[in-house]
């Protein structure tokens, strides 16, 4: 098949390769547009292969929230700076227009996915080309209604986080008169990063490896505290309520009696004093819980209750958070600082 000028400048368009090697492409390839785009990947030509090897730490988080589900997706660039231009902007929205309207639950699915007819690898490799960095689908979600379930979501201003939400609810109306206090969870998400929705999420293993650290840190926090004249922190035996069995809180009530008789309080008084002193035993050793679980962390607008706890009195008891997804951009990626200086005078032999 003869190679014609308006091929080599569709394969150029699609590509960013120079024309030279476009020609080669489709001339080693027998005219085959697809074939002649493989050819370049392999080949390492073209702006899009070349920049697809670079980090992409930067980007943006795009999010759509409707009546019966929400998709968000994470998309990262090279900068910053590309991540705010028009063009980036736009393929995210489409992106998450794709995921949202296809019920893309990750992006795994994203990137094997068709969009405007053509494969979503080559949709993307036009868009690096495009846009002149490298970019990467890198984590998505989706939360689709089942049975009465309220859903919503919040993207953060500068586009770098953004959290999806659902609850069940006992009923339609329930799950209308929580869908804004569920935007307010989202909003406290955004900011406090929780990792999980309860302990019940945590791993044994890392919740035994966070235990000693933790416990450790208290002990040289008491240090300063001692040495400054400040009242000291209990130091704890647990971090999290996965590790308080009904053994573990048996064994602390009776000590807690114990300690009681051992000041002279009343026998008859102890049942007033017991659940306030348990309850402290409980908030000493859940330390983790209260940093990284949604439910138990202290909610930003009224922090004289946990998340569950406000969740609960919003919505009477008749609704339970189920799931939450939160992405920031970036998260986890380890970006290989680079030596200008010495990549040029190993450029120079020197």
């Amino acid at each position: 098949m003869a190679v014609t000028a308006a091929m080599v400048k569709e394969l150029r368009q699609k590509t960013g390769a120079g024309m030279m090697d476009c020609k080669k492409a489709l001339t080693e390839t027998g005219g085959d547009m697809e074939k002649a785009m493989e050819w370049l990947r392999d080949k390492g030509l073209g702006s899009a292969a070349k920049k697809a090897g670079k980090t992409a730490a930067e980007g943006a988080i795009g999010l759509k929230v409707g009546d019966d589900k929400a998709v968000i997706v994470e998309v990262n660039s090279q900068t910053d700076f590309v991540a705010k231009n028009d063009k980036f902007q736009a393929m995210l929205k489409e992106v998450v227009e794709h995921a949202y309207e296809n019920e893309l639950a990750d992006a795994d699915a994203i990137n094997a996915s068709t969009i405007n007819g053509q494969p979503f690898s080559e949709y993307l490799a036009l868009q690096i080309a495009t846009i002149g960095e490298n970019l990467v689908v890198r984590r998505a979600d989706l939360i689709k209604k089942e049975g009465n379930m309220a859903i919503n979501g919040y993207l953060h201003a500068n586009s770098k986080n953004g959290v999806i939400i659902a609850a069940e609810c006992d009923d339609e109306a329930t799950c209308e008169k929580i869908k804004p206090v569920l935007k307010e969870i989202a909003m406290h998400a955004a900011a406090m990063a929780p990792k999980v929705l309860t302990y019940k999420d945590f791993d044994p293993e890392f919740v035994e490896a966070e235990t000693k650290g933790r416990i450790e840190a208290i002990k040289k926090e008491n240090e300063e505290r001692q040495r400054l004249g400040k009242p000291l922190k209990n130091v704890p035996q647990y971090v999290s309520r996965l590790q308080l069995t009904d053994e573990v809180l048996k064994a602390a009530e009776e000590q807690i009696k114990e300690e009681l008789k051992a000041e002279g309080k009343p026998e008859k008084i102890w049942d007033r004093i017991l659940p306030g002193k348990l309850q402290r035993f409980i908030d000493d050793n859940t330390t983790l819980d209260q940093e990284q679980c949604l439910l138990d962390q202290k909610f930003v607008m009224d922090d004289s209750k946990t998340v569950g706890e406000y969740f609960d009195a919003k919505a009477g008891g008749k609704a339970r958070i189920v799931k939450f997804t939160r992405l920031e951009v970036g998260e986890g990626i380890e970006v290989e600082e680079e030596d200008f200086a010495a990549e040029v005078a190993a450029q120079m032999g020197q």
